[in-house]
C-alpha cells in the first residue's frame, strides 16, 4: 500500500493521469492479483490514452473546422450520392504525410462537400495530423489583411505551406485578385508531391480557370491540383432536403 508520502511523490512527477489511474488500481481489492508490472503498465497506458485524447483534441480546436464533430461514421451512403464507403473508411486511417495526394471533392450546393471535407479532416486529427480547414473567402481576406504586416504574413505562409493538410472549402465560389492568385499558386508550390491538399467545390477545374485573372497563374495553379490527385465528384443528392435541415 502506498504512503501519502509516496503518492504525493508521484502527483508532484505532474503524471496526473497516470497518478490517478495508479492509484485507483492499487486501491481495488479486485486488482490484488495483477503483478506490480501490469498495474503499472495499465497505469502508463492510460496515461498516453489520455495525453493522446488531448493532443487530438487540441489539433482539431486548430484546426478551425466550422463541423468539429463531423465523422466519418456518420456519413449518410444514400443512392445517388457516388460515395464509396469503403473508400471513406481508408480515411480513418489514411497517412496523409506518407501519401500526399491531393482531394477534390466536387459537388453542386447541399451535397454536402463541407461536412465530408470537415469529416475527412477530423479523420486526420486522429491519426495526428495537423490540419487547416479555411473557406475560399476567408483565404482571400485573411491574404488581403496579412499583407499589412509582414511577419503576420509570413506566419500565414508558413502555415499554409507546412500543415499536414490543407481544407480550402467554397473554392473559387468567391474572386480572387492577381496578388492572391500569385500568393495561392506559391502556396500549392511548396505544398506539391510533398503535402496534400483538399479541394471543396461546387464547380470544376475548366471554370477555376476561367475566373482567376492571370491566366499563366490560373493554369499553373489548377494544374497543380489536378496532378496527383484523387477526385471524389458527388451526385447531385440535396443532403438539406433529405435530412430536411
Amino acid at each position: 500500500m502506498l504512503s501519502d508520502a509516496d503518492q504525493k511523490k508521484i502527483k508532484d512527477l505532474r503524471l496526473t493521469a497516470f497518478a490517478q489511474k495508479f492509484f485507483e488500481l492499487t486501491g481495488e481489492q479486485a486488482n490484488e492479483r495483477l503483478t506490480p508490472e501490469e498495474v503499472f503498465m495499465q497505469a502508463v497506458e492510460h496515461a498516453v490514452d489520455t495525453r493522446r485524447g488531448r493532443r487530438i483534441d487540441k489539433l482539431i480546436l486548430q484546426a478551425g473546422f466550422p463541423l468539429p464533430t463531423a465523422s466519418i461514421a456518420q456519413i449518410h451512403y444514400l443512392p445517388g450520392r457516388k460515395i464509396d464507403e469503403v473508400r471513406m473508411r481508408r480515411y480513418l486511417s489514411h497517412e496523409w504525410r506518407a501519401d500526399p495526394k491531393n482531394l477534390l471533392i466536387i459537388s453542386p450546393t447541399g451535397g454536402g462537400k463541407t461536412y465530408l471535407a470537415c469529416a475527412i479532416g477530423v479523420a486526420a486529427c486522429h491519426t495526428e495530423h495537423t490540419v487547416f480547414y479555411r473557406r475560399m473567402d476567408d483565404l482571400v481576406r485573411d491574404f488581403r489583411l496579412a499583407r499589412e504586416d509582414a511577419r503576420d504574413y509570413q506566419r500565414l505562409l508558413i502555415k499554409l505551406r507546412t500543415v499536414d493538410v490543407l481544407i480550402i472549402d467554397d473554392f473559387m465560389t468567391v474572386g480572387i485578385d492577381q496578388q492572391g492568385a500569385s500568393e495561392l499558386f506559391a502556396v500549392l508550390s511548396d505544398r506539391e508531391y510533398t503535402l496534400p491538399t483538399i479541394i471543396a467545390s461546387q464547380t470544376d477545374p475548366e471554370y477555376w480557370v476561367s475566373v482567376i485573372p492571370d491566366r499563366i497563374a490560373g493554369d499553373s495553379i489548377v494544374n497543380r491540383l489536378a496532378t496527383n490527385t484523387r477526385w471524389l465528384p458527388l451526385g447531385a443528392l440535396d443532403m438539406r432536403k433529405q435530412l430536411g435541415d
